[in-house]
């Protein structure tokens, strides 16, 4: 574990076209939309899972606490047996070390029926569309696969959005970073791999169609300063009849390039990567501090990348 990581905040946007951004099991699998305003709502639990799946995909299950295994639901309490022989409160530290989501985002563990819970440094609140989103009338879809019983196949809805741009506002605690034992390369490893797997990960039938736009994390120089979230400083407006594109958005970032400029002396580091069409917002917020800007991704191997996850 490091010493003096302070804190950061973190906005990250993407877009989710023709697709289920986070559909809702205890209504038809619908997207996630608040009835009285017609926005898109995504939980932080889907956004950390695509960041998970994407490290066992391509790590390997033994780094991921909170993961099915081979394709298993499993208990907080089989999973610790899993990843320990030597089952005490002590070894539970040690799950911790192996597992780098659980460093990132905290866990609860259960060993002899006593659950013990670690907060983690990296959390997020639910997403939201910056406008609202409107549900496409996709007509049932019926699977060639009848049930046992059923001779004819299982009809369901097909739900999905023309089109949402969704924003994640995130908080990392540099003081709660030294109880999971997060370091400072866990963070650029997540800085990195979050886009990665928002490119990779929603290539699923529902969720193809979902597209990384922007990733900032402002680094402070201390463990006490939040300006809160920074999707308020981010001003979108509907061009069109109908929003069916990015380019049927205009969005405006001066709020926020103003507020990074006023908070200037108190940021240590300010890290940003962009797509082609949210290039434009590069040239502002670097000039707000440029000794302080680095453009992402770090530059890491998959080999460093491994050797961080894998605390080697």
């Amino acid at each position: 574990m490091e010493e003096g990581l302070t804190n950061s905040e973190i906005l990250l946007i993407y877009e989710a076209k023709m697709c289920n951004p986070n559909g809702d099991p205890d209504a038809e699998n619908k997207p996630r939309i608040d009835p009285k305003t017609n926005i898109n709502l995504v939980t932080d639990v889907r956004l950390k899972r695509f960041f998970r799946d994407y490290i066992v995909e391509k790590f390997g299950e033994n780094y991921v606490y909170v993961t099915k295994i081979a394709g298993e639901n499993v208990t907080a309490e089989e999973r610790v047996k899993m990843l320990l022989r030597n089952l005490d409160e002590e070894s539970l530290h040690k799950v911790l070390e192996r597992c780098i989501d659980a460093r990132l985002f905290g866990a609860t563990m259960t060993i002899k029926e006593k659950p013990k819970s670690f907060i983690g440094p990296v959390q997020f609140t639910w997403g939201f569309s910056f406008h609202k989103v409107e549900v496409m009338d996709t007509s049932a879809i019926t699977s060639v696969f009848s049930g046992a019983v059923e001779k004819y196949g299982t009809i369901g809805r097909d739900w999905r959005v023309y089109y949402s741009l969704i924003g994640f506002y995130g908080v990392v605690s540099g003081r709660r970073a030294k109880v999971t034992g997060m370091s400072q390369n866990d963070l650029k490893v997540f800085d990195n791999l979050i886009w990665k797997a928002l490119e990779v990960q929603p290539t699923t039938r529902s969720k193809i169609g979902e597209r990384p736009h922007l990733y900032m994390r402002i680094e402070y120089k201390d463990a006490d300063t939040v300006l809160g979230d920074l999707r308020r400083f981010i001003v979108v407006n509907q061009k069109g009849e109908a929003i069916r594109d990015f380019k049927d958005l205009d969005i405006n970032f001066n709020e926020l390039v103003n507020n990074l400029e006023r908070n200037k002396d108190v940021i240590s580091k300010l890290y940003l990567r962009t797509s082609e069409e949210l290039s434009f917002v590069e040239k502002p917020v670097k000039s707000c501090c440029p000794e302080k800007f680095s453009k992402l991704p770090h530059e890491l191997t998959d080999a460093e990348i491994k050797a961080v996850i894998e605390r080697t």
